[in-house]
């Protein structure tokens, strides 16, 4: 799964690292702990209907996807990530997965690899050069009740997104058994293009997507608290120094 990740570039960062040729933000705050429900970045390409012109797009979303039938936004908190394997049929999903897929830029990512004394690792995964990490994501829009005026009875829109994962092979598969499904740069465009809408073609994507190469770095149990951020946090522990307490155990 994916439950914390890092997004340390500027806007001006991801503009040039995507190719991104709109943005609706200034600039982008950047994050070494980013959690559930916090604000994320998102990739994505809108088609105008009159021209048929594809234009990619910067923009924020929360983590975690309201699906547009929902009462509340509490279910996001549940859906920050989505398997692969179900994508196209669970109903929470299915939509999006056809017709609103988008990559989430992301530094790297952390999972608590689960040792045998019961303790628990935290490992920083990342790429192998400097590049930002582009996780296949899905959004959705959906009315916030609560924010219904006179002008808007049902309310404003909300953006939300979900990370899509897969089973984690080879050396992954040690730390977590699954992995978020991360785009390279030669498949972004299929991926983004909202045109290629049906079930065979989304499927053919996913398939398409080749496992990631990423490099493991064992880090601090700082990173076990949200109330933590900052570069620090993905500074590299020596083996020697690590503390085999959970993060939990560990959080100030």
């Amino acid at each position: 799964m994916c439950g914390r990740f890092v997004i340390a570039g500027s806007k001006a960062d991801l503009v040039d690292a995507f190719e991104v040729e709109m943005s609706v933000q200034d600039e982008v705050e950047a994050s070494w702990n980013v959690a559930p429900t916090d604000t994320v970045q998102l990739v994505l390409e809108r088609l105008d209907a009159a021209t048929g012109e594809l234009t990619r797009w910067l923009e924020p979303a929360r983590w975690g996807l309201i699906p547009s039938w929902s009462k509340t936004a509490s279910i996001g908190a549940r859906m920050i990530n989505a398997r692969s394997e179900t994508v196209l049929e669970k109903p929470s999903f299915r939509s999006a997965a056809l017709r609103r897929r988008a990559v989430i830029p992301a530094d790297g990512y952390y999972e608590w690899r689960r040792n045998a004394d019961g303790s628990k690792t935290p490992i920083y995964l990342h790429g192998t050069d400097a590049a930002p990490l582009a996780f296949a994501g899905l959004y959705e829009f959906w009315r916030d009740p609560a924010t219904a005026t006179q002008a808007a009875p049902d309310g404003s829109w909300l953006v939300s997104c979900t990370i899509i994962t897969r089973a984690a092979s080879d050396a992954l598969g040690e730390i977590h058994d699954r992995t978020p499904v991360i785009v390279p740069p030669e498949l972004r465009g299929d991926w983004l293009d909202p045109r290629r809408d049906s079930r065979h073609g989304v499927q053919e994507l996913l398939d398409a997507i080749p496992d990631p190469r990423l490099v493991p770095r064992l880090v601090g149990n700082r990173v076990g608290s949200v109330r933590n951020n900052g570069p620090e946090l993905i500074e590299p522990l020596p083996d020697e120094d690590h503390d085999p307490r959970t993060p939990e155990e560990t959080a100030p």
